[in-house]
């Protein structure tokens, strides 16, 4: 299943979808997502359909940009719409499919503008960073909450961390690319298990995040190996193990008052909802906190799924506004 280009003047990418996965899925979603499933699984298998906002860079700030993205039809994202949202967090979207192109990278230039699925801002909403906090990303890479994180607050310490080789390098250079060297600075990136990180650095961290490694059902829908696809839907099984043990980990190195959010980019409740169930029945001292307003705030450009919970979200895709999938925590450690 090779992904190939439709045309150089469309500029998408035509990919084959994996049926296993996507039985795998029908069976899943239908149930758990009833009525909703079918307009999800409509925009899943259409990449022609998805969005990609633009994050502004606030370290290289492209006001050129910004006027040319008004022009063409973007507005902004969050503006004035939440208690917790920096006026230096700026991220435009369109209603259209329209692809805005990536940036290359240039030697010794920051980059003006990230790429990213406009969902991925809201666990870095949901973390409210306070300049001089000391954070942890537990799992970083490729690196963009990392960033959005440092386009709302100077944190005192801001520790990266992924335990991918490959996916750390993606994350060092994301870093590289976007982040003056004075902030370089207070940054660490450390290649670590995360599941060792609360025993090694324990009460340590104001915002601690909690980026999971999921089943990530946008990409799998498109896996080139029907054989390997077929594998990983065992594996999957194991994921929410391995998300509790993160869960754990990053709970030890919170220091008592702070705050966790913890997310992933699947609709899958086993890894989302049933995770921080588990989590909050495991724990006296985690407390879970209300996010609702942000569901209430952000609907006009985000559709939510009902989660049954006060301190959980579930962006799901739809049709004008393909965001996501993206599932959203907010926990609290007395």
């Amino acid at each position: 299943m090779l992904t190939r280009l439709k045309g150089k003047s469309e500029g998408k990418l035509a990919k084959q979808i994996c049926k296993v996965v996507l039985d795998h899925f029908e069976k899943q979603y239908s149930k758990e997502l009833e009525d909703s499933w079918n307009t999800v699984r409509d925009v899943l298998i259409s990449p022609s359909l998805w969005q990609y906002a633009v994050l502004l860079n606030r370290f290289n700030y492209p006001f050129e940009l910004e006027m040319d993205l008004y022009l063409k039809g973007y507005h902004q994202l969050f503006q004035g719409s939440l208690p917790y949202c920096p006026k230096s967090l700026k991220c435009y979207l369109s209603r259209t499919t329209d692809r805005f192109p990536s940036e290359r990278h240039q030697f010794g230039n920051l980059k003006k503008y990230y790429l990213l699925n406009a969902a991925s801002l809201l666990p870095v909403l949901a973390l409210e960073l306070r300049n001089g906090e000391k954070a942890l990303d537990l799992c970083a890479a490729p690196g963009g909450k990392s960033l959005a994180l440092l386009q709302c607050a100077w944190p005192g310490y801001l520790h990266c961390n992924e335990y991918d080789r490959l996916r750390l390098r993606w994350l060092r250079q994301t870093l590289e690319s976007f982040i003056p060297q004075p902030l370089i600075n207070v940054i660490k990136v450390s290649e670590s298990d995360g599941r060792e990180i609360g025993d090694a650095q324990p009460e340590t961290f104001d915002k601690v995040l909690v980026d999971a490694p999921c089943s990530n059902d946008r990409s799998w829908l498109f896996s080139s190996d029907p054989q390997k696809a077929t594998c990983r839907i065992h594996q999957r099984r194991n994921l929410p193990v391995l998300q509790m043990e993160l869960l754990r980990s990053a709970i030890k190195a919170l220091r008592p008052g702070g705050v966790l959010v913890y997310s992933t980019c699947t609709l899958s409740k086993a890894e989302n909802q049933d995770v921080i169930n588990e989590t909050l029945n495991s724990y006296s001292n985690v407390m879970p906190v209300d996010i609702r307003e942000i569901a209430r705030t952000c609907s006009q450009d985000f559709t939510f799924a009902p989660t049954g919970q006060e301190c959980g979200l579930l962006v799901i895709p739809d049709k004008g506004k393909a965001w996501g999938p993206m599932y959203v925590a907010k926990l609290k450690k007395s």
